[in-house]
């Protein structure tokens, strides 16, 4: 079932997104609201959303049509587009992002839904992280970061260099304006910076993605020094972290602030917290009570006074087929139906490649646009699969159910569904010379010391199989929703102290005409930094001289 935020009588609970965009940040553009959030390795990248009330959102575009760099024509998990900033100045739109090996970027746009220009490389090297730009009433601007310990040796520390006004250059050497480690704030990091009443502030996440707090910086002079305060914790709430995310307003002068929270398997998804000010020019985010300097986090609220009449359409919710040919269709029951290729031949922005994208891997099939099974070598593991087009989850329980026409398919063809994270699987139908096949492949990725390793177990059996239309079904069970509680969850200790949690089990059901069906299962982990993702694969895997790969169709997919 869709996931809904908006209570519809003046009051919404958390998650505002149950879907995994980490790293979130936003603005107000007089009385829209747009947020960007981290991509990684998947593209297109920077997803755009819109939202006219801070609890309702609608994708709008990607901010990257491409990775940046040629190496990302693979999939390298974990590395890509981290946690970015955007900002509106001199009627500007810019999206300032790091690559933590390869440095930071900026890119602008005058239309947030539009065309974005190329990318435009500020710091070049391996290590900096989470840039946010400021640009100060006096003329000077100003870009803050933090720093990955995975890539520079260290970790906690922020800095502060001068910046010209396009953005496009850094004026001055980095200088270390916060160290966390020094006070107990431990991995500081994603900061951004606002200035209100002559204070400079940063707000900040410190102590880890999932057992971690908000900390807020603050000085009269913006090289510091700065003093610091916890102003967020979990407290008693079932809203670990909370984690890094971005102070907005409204029209009406209230003060709300975004953040995400990792709920292990489907990843970070985001949350909405009132924020109020202390009399002496500190703010205090979440729920507190007169006096107490830090809050805890909501679970249900009023909505923000936006001062305009917002018309909800239940069809505009967070992965619908926006442009042209793209329809999406609630029925009563909260299900939806909507295409995944559209008319245009473009890819539905609900999708993402899994890493950056040829033109050939769509192609024309028999009604309309499909996937073309590109040849692959027989030892590439699964979830390296380029071409995988895959999906964020966008609530805690729901089934997702895929119509495929597979008579385009040529010998050594390879097609079918797949759940994608840390442990990953796929079901899909093989054409052979002598018929066709159902193979199942589990696997898993292995994260050691930067490197990236997969092993896998295959078992194909042979089917018998006339007609040209299958289904593919994924179906999310959940063990445990950790945002649906009031109460703080009890977590269990695994190695190392690594805070553990009960996994959401999926099944992948391929279904045939006759309704004969096979079935693979796989417990639900998150990949590395994402959420788990479903979606379709199409290979070719069949060595000869003259290869020829077939296509597969997209019907389209309903989400129930």
């Amino acid at each position: 079932m869709i996931w809904k935020s908006d209570l519809g009588n003046g009051r919404y609970k958390n998650p505002v997104l149950y879907v995994d965009y980490s790293d979130p940040d936003a603005i107000r553009v007089g009385d829209d609201y747009y947020l960007t959030a981290s991509s990684f390795c998947n593209v297109p990248g920077l997803p755009i959303l819109h939202s006219k009330d801070l609890v309702n959102w609608k994708m709008i575009g990607y901010g990257l049509k491409k990775i940046p760099e040629f190496r990302y024509r693979d999939p390298i998990h974990g590395c890509g587009v981290w946690a970015p900033s955007i900002r509106y100045h001199n009627k500007t739109f810019y999206i300032f992002f790091p690559m933590p090996d390869e440095g930071i970027y900026m890119i602008k746009s005058t239309d947030p839904a539009g065309e974005w220009t190329e990318a435009v490389k500020l710091y070049d090297g391996a290590g900096f992280i989470d840039p946010c730009p400021f640009w100060d009433e006096d003329g000077n601007a100003y870009l803050v970061n933090a720093v990955a310990k995975s890539r520079i040796g260290y970790k906690s520390v922020l800095y502060l260099s001068k910046m010209s006004q396009d953005g496009e250059r850094l004026l001055s050497k980095p200088v270390k304006i916060y160290d966390g480690d020094a006070d107990g704030n431990i991995t500081t990091e994603g900061p951004k910076m606002y200035k209100r009443n002559g204070w400079y502030y940063i707000f900040a996440p410190a102590g880890g993605v999932k057992t971690g707090w908000q900390i807020v910086l603050r000085s009269r002079n913006v090289f510091g020094p700065y003093e610091v305060r916890t102003v967020m914790a979990q407290g008693d709430t079932g809203v670990n972290g909370p984690h890094q995310g971005a102070w907005v307003d409204t029209v009406s002068g209230e003060d709300w602030f975004l953040h995400f929270q990792d709920v292990f398997a489907a990843g970070r998804i985001v949350h909405l917290q009132p924020m109020r000010w202390t009399t002496d020019d500190w703010p205090v985010i979440g729920e507190a009570s007169k006096g107490d300097i830090c809050g805890i986090p909501v679970i249900e609220y009023k909505k923000p006074d936006v001062r305009n009449e917002v018309e909800r359409e239940v069809t505009e919710t967070v992965g619908e087929a926006i442009g042209k040919g793209a329809k999406s269709i609630i029925d009563a029951e909260g299900n939806r139906t909507e295409a995944i290729i559209q008319a245009n031949g473009k890819v539905a922005l609900s999708w993402q490649w899994n890493a950056n994208p040829e033109e050939e891997w769509i192609c024309r099939s028999k009604d309309g646009y499909g996937l073309k099974c590109i040849s692959l070598s027989e030892r590439r593991p699964m979830a390296d699969y380029p071409n995988l087009l895959l999906r964020k989850w966008e609530a805690p329980e729901f089934k997702a159910r895929i119509r495929l026409d597979v008579s385009g398919m040529e010998t050594g063809d390879y097609a079918g569904i797949m759940a994608m994270g840390c442990t990953y699987a796929g079901i899909g139908i093989v054409r052979e010379t002598e018929g066709w096949h159902i193979r199942q492949i589990n696997g898993e990725q292995i994260f050691d010391r930067g490197n990236i390793y997969a092993k896998e177990e295959e078992k194909t059996e042979a089917v018998t199989f006339g007609g040209s239309v299958v289904e593919c079904l994924y179906e999310v069970i959940p063990s445990n929703n950790v945002t649906a509680t009031s109460k703080k969850p009890e977590y269990t200790l695994g190695e190392e102290g690594k805070v553990l949690h009960p996994e959401s089990l999926i099944r992948l059901h391929f279904i045939f005409p006759d309704r004969k069906t096979y079935t693979c299962e796989t417990s639900a982990f998150a990949g590395r930094w994402v959420g788990a993702k479903y979606g379709l694969f199409a290979v070719h895997k069949k060595e000869q001289k003259e290869e020829k790969c077939g296509n597969i169709g997209v019907l389209g997919i309903e989400i129930m």
